[in-house]
């Protein structure tokens, strides 16, 4: 019922008797492993409790008791010995069966930590660090590396993630709250005040847009994102391209339209290949590259005429194509201050060669070689404290993270802003969070409270890459509840890889199932790129799934550019 592995950071992973209900795994920091298993059994009482925890402390036994939500009273007691070389099951009694009842999976021990002891029945009270419970808003492969990170992080007590995936769940990452409408500012907040939540990290770009961030903000909930007026960076091209040309930042030239006839006359007049793209949000499917007139004018038609976007296209941009190599780089931003993240790059095609169309993304690595540490002086100087100052002198403050799609100019060697995101990268985030050395709960805390300028961020030396699998047919039609196996195994084997879930749910078997276009994001680190490509692809090879397909090119740019220096 009970295993036990005191380990730095020691886990504690507890199985219930009943084989339908979901394991609980335990873990945190404590050099004393006698306080190690009270922590523990602190933490498993409050996976199973809405109550108030109550503890009582003698000087040979802790006992911990719990309400069960309803289903009775139950508690854990552990002896106190004056030393503890191994602990067994034998000395641990759970008073009841219950006690994993509730489908939490994934709880951090150390945030009880209200005493300390040294085995003869004194306590000590001990200074602590601020701490804080995180919760991710989303549910995809960015929103799962945003709670990797987390987990990682010192100061983080516990994630959780809404709605989160399957993945998510099972990987221990966070305590996925399936049921909780992330559309409704209240029942986020309520759920907050109920659990303790001091920050909230929303992953996807639609709740930011919708407000989420001012809701919770004004319930006095610290969240990281900007408010929706802010969001307009990335809700509205035309509002971005606006904002550039008021305040000097250096983009592709363009025109707005709504009148499909006035935007084909434009077309003709400036000729491909041209660039077509839907105003507002369009799930990273807006952006139509034209290499030729008839492909220009029948995106016009589709966004004005038929309206495949709905709302999000009845407004187009149409801009000069520019010529050169596309790059991400991240910023957090505090509404003042920008701290800029580590550079990455993504394969936006979805075949090999960069050929076929758009995708949200079917790979990227990080750093990105083309961005030298010259040219992120140039992207910080010319582009995001430009924005960052802009966005204030128009009364709506960006807190958050600055996602800059750049090109960097074929013809000057300069970058170019081709559009903002508001919002982690999806997969950029899952090579930035692998990279990331730092506490990233503190980090985002600090941006949220206007603190940025105190705050540097220690990042890996090694590269990372992430490799995409996705549904067949993807990114035009798919199929749903194709069964993937062999995930979990291939991280014990495949070194420094891991999986993130974008789309996963399980079937009644407790297979993985896919349930989207983009699924996995097979994720590796190495001393060099190549090695980083070699193990993400040694654990995408492995992985049993024969309805997905990925790209066998990932990275193909910075080994390029390896090879020219």
């Amino acid at each position: 019922m009970l295993g036990l592995f005191c380990l730095p950071p020691i886990y504690l992973h507890l199985k219930p008797k009943d084989s339908s209900l979901p394991p609980l795994l335990l873990w945190g920091y404590e050099s004393n492993k006698e306080l190690a298993i009270i922590y523990m059994a602190c933490a498993a009482c409050h996976a199973g409790s809405s109550l108030a925890l109550r503890k009582s402390v003698s000087s040979n036994r802790v006992v911990v008791k719990s309400n069960l939500n309803g289903v009775g009273s139950s508690s854990i007691s552990f002896p106190i010995y004056l030393s503890c070389e191994g602990i067994s099951t034998s000395n641990a009694n759970f008073s009841s069966r219950y006690l994993f009842s509730r489908s939490f999976k994934f709880l951090r021990f150390d945030r009880f930590k209200s005493f300390s002891s040294h085995g003869n029945g004194k306590a000590d009270t001990k200074p602590s660090e601020e701490r804080v419970t995180v919760l991710v808003i989303g549910e995809g492969g960015r929103e799962h590396a945003l709670c990797y990170a987390l987990r990682k992080s010192l100061s983080c007590d516990a994630v959780f993630c809404a709605p989160g995936n399957a993945g998510i769940a099972q990987s221990g990452d966070a305590t996925c709250i399936t049921n909780l409408d992330i559309s409704d500012s209240a029942a986020v907040a309520s759920f907050c005040r109920m659990w303790g939540v001091g920050l909230v990290v929303v992953g996807p770009e639609a709740p930011l847009v919708a407000g989420l961030v001012n809701e919770l903000s004004s319930a006095g909930i610290p969240t990281f994102g900007p408010s929706a007026e802010a969001a307009a960076l990335e809700g509205s091209k035309d509002f971005m391209k606006k904002l550039c040309d008021k305040y000097g930042i250096p983009t592709a030239k363009y025109q707005t339209f709504t009148n499909p006839d006035d935007a084909k006359a434009y077309v003709k007049e400036q000729g491909a290949p041209i660039v077509v793209k839907a105003d507002g949000l369009a799930a990273g499917k807006g952006v139509v590259v034209a290499t030729k007139l008839s492909e220009a004018i029948s995106a016009i038609d589709s966004m004005l005429v038929q309206g495949s976007f709905g709302s999000s296209g009845s407004q187009i941009i149409i801009e000069e194509f520019l010529e050169g190599e596309e790059v991400s780089f991240f910023a957090l931003v505090d509404g003042e201050t920008a701290l800029p993240l580590e550079s990455a790059q993504d394969h936006k095609r979805v075949g090999d060669g960069d050929t076929g169309p758009n995708t949200g993304g079917m790979g990227a690595y990080s750093p990105a070689p083309v961005l030298t540490k010259d040219l992120q002086s140039v992207v910080m100087e010319t582009i995001i404290r430009p924005t960052v100052k802009g966005m204030a002198a128009e009364g709506c403050k960006f807190i958050g993270v600055l996602y800059a799609g750049l090109m960097i100019e074929k013809k000057t060697g300069l970058p170019k802003l081709i559009e903002y995101n508001v919002r982690f990268g999806d997969p950029e985030c899952q090579v930035l969070m692998m990279r990331l050395e730092s506490d990233l709960a503190q980090a985002l805390l600090a941006a949220c409270r206007g603190q940025l300028g105190q705050v540097s961020l220690a990042w890996s030396s090694e590269p990372a890459l992430v490799v995409v699998m996705a549904s067949k047919g993807y990114p035009i039609s798919y199929q749903k509840g194709t069964v993937i196996k062999n995930t979990e195994e291939v991280e014990t084997v495949v070194p420094m890889v891991k999986i993130f879930h974008a789309s996963t749910g399980m079937d009644a078997y407790g297979n993985f199932i896919a349930i989207g276009g983009r699924v996995l994001g097979v994720t590796a680190k190495g001393k060099v790129i190549e090695e980083a490509k070699e193990r993400a692809y040694d654990a995408v090879e492995a992985i049993d799934w024969p309805e997905g397909f990925f790209r066998r090119d990932i990275g193909w740019r910075a080994l390029k550019q390896k090879q020219s220096a």
